[in-house]
């Protein structure tokens, strides 16, 4: 049996997901609803919720503002779930990739929290 290490980690969800199943049940709002107060079109918020679209800082922070979360929320989500897919599709190229460690003051001076 393979190392739980060694694993791929899960998918992290789509922020639109999180939106649709969880945080519009919770306000109590619509999709059309929710997009005539978010001032964007229906459609537009049918792409995020689909997926298809992702969470963009102004996106972000209209969604904050309706849900009293924060942009940066919506944002690390949809981070997240970006870079899931990229490390997976550059799986074999990344084993490739030398890694190095930057010295300790370095890390320090660019505001780096080292949690490789």
């Amino acid at each position: 049996m393979p190392s739980s290490s060694h694993a791929a980690p899960a998918l992290p969800l789509h922020p639109g997901w999180i939106l649709r199943d969880r945080v519009l049940p919770g306000l109590g709002l619509s999709v059309s609803q929710a997009a005539r107060e978010l001032r964007i079109a229906r459609q537009t918020l049918h792409r995020v919720l689909a997926g298809t679209a992702a969470v963009s800082p102004e996106m972000a922070t209209r969604l904050a503002r309706l849900s009293g979360t924060t942009p940066n929320f919506w944002l690390d989500q949809q981070q997240q779930h970006d870079l899931w897919h990229v490390e997976q599709a550059l799986a074999g190229v990344l084993r490739l990739i030398p890694a190095h460690t930057l010295p300790a003051i370095v890390q320090k001076e660019i505001g780096l929290r080292y949690d490789r």
